[in-house]
């Protein structure tokens, strides 16, 4: 559909926070009462709080709910409550319709490919789909979606897969056509990460604005229905944020897959895990997920809710670890990071095993050598194809020496100028990122580098230029899967361009890597797909685009009172059917 198209049909409205009356009681109680001492961060009940009211607790505040919106570190928990796709990935890894009535079948007047490689996939959508705020979802919001998902002067979106996308058309208010410019695996899976609709009646003024004049951009950008006037096709409607606080959720009567069963869920923000533990512990937070328990916490509940009644501690690692190693000549400090030599001897001389040791009490937690977890079917063939890097000083020692670092009478190597070898390792703030960065540099310490520690704030954390122009190197979690492949892509370096939105931190860059990556993307066939999958990671391994460290346990830990949460596949997050949930 022509732009000109959606923009005729545009209708004007605003998103509006609905707060329930129950809560307004439950303040109103809780304002009589004696206020209790509490120390920051912890959570306050009120004791008459409405029946089927879940608290849920995340690491991880975010400024915006949409879906796509790419920027900074987000909390997929969060976002999942307000959001719907076409289709959904269950626990099994199956593909299922979501707002759209079937998932289309290759081969199928659902699923055309012709023979130039392009394709045709037609999402029919469930009848009598609703905003939050009941007013009709149609095609065209789609249709919307796609224009403002591609405008490549926006950059807050995420470029996958609407960047394959040729064409997006709505015939009629429930049928949505696809057209894609090249061949698409996963075209038949058009989650709420690839293509979330979006209001047009709300956004679609602003967004005409900002084509008009790119000046209009902020003012796009900063919409209040981004954060506070919310509405989304998800299972959850937003109905009050407190900055810094929390986010509250009230069931959708009107979703897709029928209303949820647990009324009401807080979202509580809490950056500190032991914060988290406590609140945990004392059952004021009843599930805790996205990142924001360690380890030897999910040890702590383990050992107290021992007898397997009390509550419900899943480990799923998947998630990988793994250090970015700046390439940008203009910010890279010192420029020896950029020869290859260099970033080997710093992977020789890192020691996994004692980083293993140190943060998970020698726990079963797999090393990693790549991004992709042993559960993939073609691990061992990709084991056997990537380069490794065991801990060898020798080899370290032997590969700085081709480039003249020399080790001085204090044991630490220094160029042929004198000067010593020095770089930064920044983390993310928080307990276990804090103990890696302290394990890590302590061994390079030891191997002869001169290691600077430093701990982005809580507050900056989600400043992308902040996190994209890091001088040496940068240690990281990422989600699981094959989606991590692209965070290698020359795409996805992120730039003042594209709002440092990238994953892509480090700003390694491979053309053989990149024609990969897009016949990935093209590819229909999966074992040729495992085999570009194979060698996307022996070039990334042979040049150490970046450090593999460990794949960390993803934890997610939850009162026996909860009902639903379980292990899911790398496309289907823990939270991911939480409108199956239920309060017992």
């Amino acid at each position: 559909m022509h732009q000109a198209g959606w923009a005729r049909r545009r209708r004007t409205g605003t998103g509006a926070a609905v707060t329930s009356l129950t809560f307004f009681l439950v303040l109103a109680f809780a304002a009589c009462a004696p206020a209790p001492t509490a120390r920051p961060g912890t959570i306050t009940s009120p004791t008459n709080e409405a029946p089927r009211t879940l608290n849920l607790g995340v690491r991880y505040e975010i400024t915006q709910l949409a879906a796509k919106w790419s920027s900074g570190i987000t909390s997929g928990a969060t976002k999942r409550l307000f959001n719907a796709g076409l289709t959904l990935v269950d626990a099994r890894g199956t593909i299922l319709p979501y707002l759209a009535e079937n998932v289309p079948q290759l081969n199928t007047d659902s699923w055309r490919v012709s023979p130039d490689g392009q394709m045709e996939t037609t999402y029919r959508l469930r009848p009598n789909l609703t905003w939050h705020d009941g007013r009709a979802v149609t095609a065209d919001d789609f249709v919307f979606a796609w224009h403002m998902y591609t405008n490549r002067d926006l950059g807050v979106f995420g470029s996958s897969p609407q960047d394959r996308m040729a064409e997006a058309t709505a015939p009629d208010p429930r049928t949505l056509i696809i057209r894609w410019r090249t061949l698409y695996p996963d075209a038949d899976h058009v989650g709420l990460n690839e293509l979330a609709p979006l209001p047009q009646r709300i956004l679609g003024d602003a967004f005409s604005a900002f084509e008009r004049d790119p000046a209009q951009q902020d003012a796009l950008v900063n919409h209040p229905y981004w954060a506070h006037e919310f509405v989304g096709v998800g299972p959850y409607r937003l109905a009050e944020r407190i900055e810094g606080a929390s986010v509250e959720a009230i069931a959708f009567e009107g979703h897709a897959l029928g209303p949820p069963k647990i009324d009401r869920i807080i979202v509580h923000f809490i950056g500190d895990e032991n914060t988290m533990l406590t609140n945990l512990l004392s059952e004021n937070v009843d599930v805790a997920l996205d990142n924001s328990l360690r380890y030897e916490h999910a040890v702590v509940l383990k050992r107290d809710w021992s007898d397997g009644q009390k509550g419900t501690v899943l480990l799923d690692p998947v998630q990988p670890r793994l250090t970015n190693i700046q390439l940008r000549p203009e910010y890279a400090n010192p420029q020896a990071l950029l020869d290859v030599r260099v970033r080997r001897a710093l992977a020789y001389s890192l020691d996994k095993r004692a980083l293993i040791d140190g943060l998970f009490e020698g726990g079963d937690v797999p090393l990693a050598d790549q991004f992709l977890p042993a559960t993939i079917p073609y691990f061992q063939d990709m084991d056997r194809g990537i380069t490794k890097y065991p801990y060898d000083l020798k080899q370290a020692d032997q590969l700085l020496g081709e480039i003249g670092y020399r080790k001085g009478t204090d044991s630490g190597y220094a160029s042929p100028t004198g000067e010593r070898f020095a770089f930064e390792h920044w983390v993310i703030a928080g307990s276990q990122n804090e103990r890696q960065s302290a394990i890590m540099a302590d061994g390079w310490r030891r191997a002869g580098f001169d290691v600077k520690e430093y701990a982005i704030p809580s507050a900056q954390s989600t400043n992308g230029e902040v996190r994209g122009t890091f001088p040496s190197l940068s240690s990281v979690a990422t989600g699981g899967g094959e989606t991590n492949l692209n965070f290698l892509s020359t795409a996805q370096i992120p730039s003042p361009a594209n709002r440092w939105s990238g994953n892509n931190r480090g700003a390694w860059s491979n053309p053989d890597y990149d024609r990969l990556w897009e016949s990935f993307l093209g590819t229909l066939d999966r074992a040729e797909r495992n085999r570009q999958a194979i060698e996307m990671m022996r070039l990334a391994t042979q040049d150490v685009a970046m450090l593999f460290l460990f794949h960390n346990p993803d934890i997610t830990a939850f009162w026996g009172k909860v009902q639903g949460p379980t292990l899911g596949s790398p496309d289907a997050p823990t939270i991911g059917n939480v409108y199956q949930w239920e309060l017992r």
